[in-house]
């Protein structure tokens, strides 16, 4: 019986899927729900698996391909089991040959009259020796004519060889280098990236503002406490954790940064999904921290190394990419020292972190070296003005230079 092994739903709104990396070829046996493919979404990457157990008969999709949800991807012939060898795979005996039979060889023939054939060499043998002519002498060349001379000059003239000095530095050719080029179709997740930030150009008049934190409190928290903090939760204390209190902290503050343009009205949300932004092999990737206000430092930090190693492996579910109020771009784990993130539709606002970097800043009067980060706040001006923003980017700077506000609540 053959069945057929479509491509599934991977979550709403999406029709189009990219065949990526099969694990099987026609005529390999596949177990079921063994999984055989992976097919790449605008949101996330989904393994397919074996609807039964048989023999993978036909493959319709090859990697790289198109296909939309509910096309047939391949054809399996269902079997109980791995069918066995065919006898005529067994050796094939050769066909005997008939024997030949050993010629016998002919006396030679001898003449009647008494005179025998000779062999060449014997014939060689009779013949009378012939005496070697006498060697010639040598005669005295003739002295050339004028002619000649001078048309042996003409001749070495013209192949005259170059100089030592010209060999020594022979012209060098122009390197030209590789200039060859590739063609390769843009993945779903590129696609999806692309026509969202350009979509996010042309739907909101983006504005970004900027402001710099003193890193030198929560490096020293880290310090002294990332030990004691991964013995007890077994996951490390990073910087993201805090910025994602702070983030939570300024969007209380400034409720329009979480909100969102539908139509003529504004959403407000009473909640707050960050999304982080990771980069993985294919592209960058948003998975969403939910309801962040009620997360702890731990349970943040095991949600992002979690997301981050499945990231790597395209094994982020569509629905942890889904939504968001707002999102967290971390640019600096890359060395990045300034840039202007770009907000994730219909999203209002995002914040940009970037390299830590020790500056000479003033400190009560005195020029002091500290560690000291860029953040920038990207926002869709039609609902955010200047002044959310600037108290935004503020409360970030408090919360990240004063850590122990996140426990006292002020």
């Amino acid at each position: 019986m053959i069945v057929n092994l479509v491509v599934p739903e991977v979550g709403e709104s999406i029709h189009e899927v990219q065949v990526m990396g099969w694990k099987k070829q026609p005529g390999d046996w596949v177990e079921k729900d063994e999984e055989l493919l992976e097919i790449e979404s605008e949101k996330a990457t989904v393994p397919v698996s074996a609807p039964a157990a048989g023999r993978l008969q036909e493959v319709l999709k090859k990697d790289g391909e198109f296909a939309e949800v509910g096309d047939t991807l391949a054809r399996i012939e269902a079997s109980d089991g791995p069918v066995p060898a065919e006898a005529a795979e067994a050796k094939v005996k050769p066909t005997p040959q008939p024997k030949r039979e050993p010629q016998q060889r002919k006396p030679p023939k001898q003449a009647s009259d008494g005179n025998h054939a000779q062999s060449p060499r014997a014939a060689q043998r009779a013949a009378p020796k012939q005496e070697a002519p006498p060697p010639k002498r040598k005669e005295k060349p003739e002295p050339p004519d004028e002619e000649q001379v001078e048309k042996q000059v003409e001749e070495q003239t013209s192949r005259k060889e170059p100089s030592p000095r010209a060999e020594q530095h022979p012209a060098k050719e122009a390197d030209s280098g590789d200039r060859s080029e590739r063609r390769v179709p843009m993945n779903m997740l590129r696609q999806t990236i692309a026509r969202r930030l350009v979509e996010a150009q042309k739907s909101a008049a983006l504005v970004t503002t900027f402001n710099e934190v003193d890193m030198q409190e929560v490096m020293d928290l880290r310090r002294d406490f990332g030990e004691m903090f991964k013995t007890a939760f077994d996951v490390k204390l990073g910087f993201m954790s805090f910025f994602v209190k702070a983030v939570v902290e300024g969007l209380k503050r400034c409720p329009e940064i979480n909100a969102q343009i539908d139509g003529k009205e504004i959403v407000y949300r009473g909640y707050y999904d960050i999304g982080v932004a990771i980069g993985s092999g294919r592209g960058l990737v948003v998975p969403v921290l939910r309801s962040c206000e009620r997360l702890s430092f731990a349970q943040i930090e095991h949600q992002i190394a979690d997301f981050a190693a499945r990231a790597g492996e395209g094994r982020l579910a569509p629905e942890e990419l889904a939504g968001g109020t707002f999102t967290i771009s971390n640019g600096g784990i890359y060395g990045s020292l300034l840039s202007t993130p770009i907000v994730n539709p219909p999203q209002s606002g995002v914040l940009g972190l970037h390299a830590i970097q020790d500056r000479p800043v003033a400190r009560n009067g005195q020029v002091v070296i500290r560690p000291m980060m860029y953040v920038a706040l990207t926002y869709d001006h039609r609902l955010v003005d200047g002044r959310e923003a600037v108290t935004f980017l503020r409360r970030i700077k408090d919360v990240i230079e004063t850590p122990a506000r996140l426990f006292l609540e002020i």
